[in-house]
């Protein structure tokens, strides 16, 4: 039985367009993304966004915050705001490139392929990893610190990461070797 991943609705020309338009819809989201979190960092937090998704107490998350201006919790929330445009396209992006790596080797390597539409549904789940940790991170800029929402944002941030890291490694490595394979088929 073969694994079906989420995008089987969509023709393999149709996929491929998606992913053509997505990666540097992606590519800009992720330079914005950037640019609004230049400001945040400070010694408290030299990672700036991260280390507030990170924090995981309210003593680092307070300490974070209290190195933050009026002007960088501005472009916090700016950033946490934008944030949720950015999950639906770095998921879309990096699954729909799985599904291409994956289906590059589904007749090579059919183990492989199968990890790739895996990836690919676990790249939705990161975006639901980071929609809760973006709320649990907007609740204690806006003046609900807690613990529990510390501890919550850490643990939605660490697998979303993780995901994250697999899928883009996957993606990489899986496009290196099959430029490779056919280069050598030519």
């Amino acid at each position: 039985m073969k694994l079906a991943h989420p995008f089987e609705w969509l023709s393999e020309s149709t996929k491929k367009t998606a992913f053509i338009i997505m990666f540097p819809v992606t590519l800009v989201i992720s330079f914005i993304m950037s640019n609004l979190g230049n400001p945040l960092k400070t010694a408290a937090a030299p990672g700036g966004i991260v280390d507030y998704e990170l924090a995981g107490t309210l003593d680092a998350a307070q300490r974070i915050l209290a190195s933050w201006g009026q002007t960088e919790r501005i472009y916090a929330g700016l950033g946490l705001g934008f944030d949720f445009v950015y999950i639906i396209a770095y998921s879309i992006t990096i699954a729909l490139g799985a599904v291409l790596v994956a289906r590059a080797l589904t007749t090579r390597i059919p183990f492989l392929a199968t990890m790739g539409w895996v990836i690919a549904w676990t790249l939705f789940i990161a975006g639901i990893f980071d929609g809760i940790e973006n709320y649990a991170l907007v609740q204690m800029l806006i003046g609900t610190p807690s613990d529990g929402l510390a501890l919550l944002a850490r643990w939605c941030a660490i697998p979303k990461f993780t995901i994250i890291g697999i899928g883009l490694v996957y993606v990489l490595v899986g496009t290196i070797a099959t430029l490779i394979e056919r280069s050598r088929q030519s």
